[in-house]
C-alpha cells in the first residue's frame, strides 16, 4: 500500500521541477524520483498509473462534450430554469459560443498533460534499473503509446501545443511556446513507430494493455489524419494480419462479459469489482439520460438526473435518420425513454422502447438517449463498461478510407467496408458496390458515423474530412428552426471554430502560449 501511495504522489505532483538542496542529509519524507525506481515492479506500478491517467481524458465530460455534442450527433435538453455557469458551459460547446474561459474544456488539456507527464517520468528513468530487454521494451512501448495517444487528443482539439519530450526540470523548461501542429504530429508518429517496434503483437484473450496492434492503429489513424494514405494503408494492413476480428453481432462488442474481446484494439479499463480506494468506474451514461427525478425505469437504479445532471449527449434526429433501414446498430446504440413532462418541465419515464420506427402514443413523449454503454449495474454512475478507443471495425474503415483516397484503389476498399456492413445488415444485405471515389468517400464517412456513434469520433471526423463547416452550419440552421432558445450568434461555424481555444488559465500561467485565432 505504501508503494501505491508513493507512486500516486509522484504522478500527481508530476515531478516537474527540481529543488535546491537545503540539507546534505536526505529528507526521508521527500520523494526522489532518481531513487524511487529500484525494480521492474516499480516500473510496472508506474505504467499502471500512466494508464489510469487516460481515464481523465476519456471518462471526463470534455470527451463527449467536445467529441459528440460539438457535432451533429448530439444536443442537450434545454431547461430555462437552469442557467448555472456549469450548465451554460456545456451548452456553449454544442452551440459554438464557447471561449477560453469555458470551464469544461480545460479538463481535456489537463488530463492529457497528466498522462504525458506520467509517461515521461517512466521514460526519463527507464535506465535507472538494469532490466531484461523484453521487459524494458514493453515498458518503453506502453509509455510511448500513452504519450502519443495523449498528444493526439491535444493536437486534434487545440492544434499545436507545447511538446515535452521529457519531464521539464526548471521553470524555463516548463513554460514553453507551442509547437506547430505538424511538429506535434511528427512527435506522435515517432512515438507510435517506436512503440510498434517494441510492443508484442496481441495475444488472445487480451489483457487491455497496449500492443503492437494498438500502436500501429494509432499510427494509421495519424497517417489518415495527415493525408499520408499510402503509409496508412501499409500499417493498417499489418493490423489485419494480427488475428483481430469483428464480434458476431454489434451488441456483442459492448457486453460486459466481452471486455477486451477480439475486436478490441485498445480500450480504457474500468472495474467496479475492485474495493475502494482502487475501484474505478465509468458512469457517463447517466449524463446521457433525460433529466428526471428517478432513473429506475431505465437503469434499474434510482438516482436523480435533474440534480446530477442529465439531459446531455442526446441523440439528434439527424443521427437517428442517418441509419439505414435494417441497420442493427441503431437499436443497439439508441433507445427511447417514453413518458411525460410535468408543469416544472421535469420528465418522468414510464417505459423504455426501441427507437426503430418509434412513434409516441397519445399523451406520451419519447426522449431518445444513448444506450450503447448502459448495462446492468447496482450502483448509480458505476456501470463497469470499458470505453473503446480503437476497435477493429475502425481499422477496417480507416483502411477503406486510405485506399479510396489514393485514387485508383477504390475497388480495393470495398471488402474492408463491406465486412463492417455485413455485420450490421447481415451477410450480403448491405453490400456497397460503387467504386466512384466521391460517392465512396461519403459512404465511408456515413459508415463511421453510425458504427462509431457516441465513441467521440464524429467531430474529429467532420474536421479532418473537411466537412465540419458545411455540415454544422446546415445543422445549425435546422437547430434554430427547431429550438427557439438558440440565439442568432449560435452555430456560426468558421475556420477558427474547428479548433477549441487554449484554456485561458493556461495562458495566464504561461505567457509564451498564444491563443488560437478567433478567440
Amino acid at each position: 500500500m505504501k508503494k501505491h501511495i508513493l507512486y500516486s504522489i509522484i504522478i500527481l505532483t508530476l515531478g516537474l521541477v527540481s529543488c535546491k538542496k537545503f540539507l546534505d542529509e536526505n529528507n526521508p519524507n521527500s520523494i526522489n524520483l532518481g531513487s524511487y525506481f529500484k525494480s521492474q515492479n516499480d516500473f510496472d506500478l508506474a505504467v499502471n498509473g500512466a494508464y489510469a491517467q487516460l481515464r481523465g481524458i476519456y471518462n471526463n465530460r470534455s470527451a463527449w462534450l467536445m467529441g459528440e455534442m460539438r457535432s451533429d450527433n448530439a444536443h442537450y435538453d434545454y431547461t430555462p430554469t437552469d442557467q448555472a455557469v456549469a450548465t451554460f458551459s456545456k451548452w456553449a460547446i454544442a452551440d459554438f459560443i464557447n471561449d477560453g474561459s469555458n470551464i469544461e474544456t480545460p479538463a481535456k488539456w489537463d488530463a492529457a498533460y497528466n498522462a504525458i507527464s506520467a509517461a515521461n517520468t517512466i521514460l526519463d528513468h527507464i535506465n535507472d534499473v538494469d532490466l531484461a530487454v523484453t521487459s524494458k521494451n514493453q515498458i518503453i512501448g506502453e509509455a510511448k503509446f500513452i504519450r502519443a495517444l495523449s498528444y493526439l487528443e491535444l493536437v486534434r482539439y487545440f492544434g499545436g501545443v507545447p511538446i515535452y519530450p521529457r519531464a521539464p526540470l526548471s521553470r524555463n523548461e516548463t513554460y514553453i511556446a507551442r509547437s506547430s501542429a505538424q511538429e506535434v504530429y511528427d512527435f506522435i508518429i515517432a512515438d507510435a513507430k517506436d512503440a510498434a517496434e517494441k510492443l508484442a503483437p496481441p495475444s488472445f484473450p487480451q489483457t487491455g494493455r497496449a500492443t503492437r496492434g494498438s500502436a500501429l492503429t494509432l499510427l494509421g489513424d495519424v497517417y489518415v489524419t495527415t493525408k499520408k494514405y499510402d503509409l496508412a494503408e501499409a500499417v493498417l494492413k499489418q493490423v489485419t494480419q494480427m488475428n483481430y476480428g469483428l464480434m458476431t453481432t454489434y451488441p456483442d462488442v459492448f457486453q460486459l462479459a466481452n471486455k477486451n474481446n477480439k475486436e478490441s484494439i485498445f480500450e480504457i479499463q474500468f472495474n467496479t469489482g475492485l474495493s475502494t480506494p482502487q475501484a474505478n468506474t465509468g458512469g457517463n451514461v447517466y449524463n446521457y439520460l433525460p433529466r428526471m427525478t428517478s432513473t429506475t425505469i431505465i437503469t434499474g437504479v434510482n438516482t436523480n438526473t435533474v440534480t446530477a445532471p442529465g439531459g446531455y449527449n442526446t441523440p439528434t434526429q439527424e443521427l437517428i435518420s442517418d441509419y439505414e433501414s435494417g441497420d442493427q446498430r441503431l437499436d443497439a446504440t439508441i433507445a427511447v425513454a417514453e413518458g411525460s413532462f410535468n408543469v416544472n418541465d421535469i420528465f418522468t419515464a414510464t417505459a423504455v422502447k426501441s427507437v426503430v420506427g418509434y412513434t409516441p402514443p397519445s399523451g406520451k413523449v419519447g426522449r431518445p438517449f444513448a444506450k450503447k454503454f448502459l448495462h446492468a449495474h447496482t450502483i448509480a454512475n458505476q456501470t463497469n463498461d470499458n470505453l473503446p478507443i480503437y476497435r477493429y471495425a475502425e481499422v477496417l474503415l480507416l483502411l477503406a478510407e486510405s485506399l479510396n483516397e489514393q485514387g485508383g484503389k477504390s475497388a480495393q476498399a470495398l471488402p474492408y467496408l463491406n465486412q463492417v456492413r455485413d455485420r450490421a445488415f447481415g451477410a450480403g444485405k448491405g453490400t456497397i458496390s460503387t467504386t466512384d471515389q466521391n460517392a465512396l468517400r461519403a459512404i465511408i464517412l456515413h459508415e463511421r458515423r453510425v458504427e462509431l456513434a457516441f465513441e467521440n469520433k464524429r467531430w474529429i471526423d467532420l474536421v479532418r474530412t473537411g466537412n465540419a463547416i458545411t455540415v454544422m452550419n446546415a445543422f445549425g440552421v435546422s437547430q434554430k428552426q427547431r429550438f427557439s432558445y438558440l440565439q442568432a450568434g449560435t452555430y456560426n461555424i468558421t475556420q477558427e471554430k474547428l479548433l477549441f481555444p487554449i484554456p485561458t488559465s493556461e495562458i495566464m500561467l504561461n505567457d509564451k502560449l498564444k491563443q488560437n485565432p478567433g478567440y
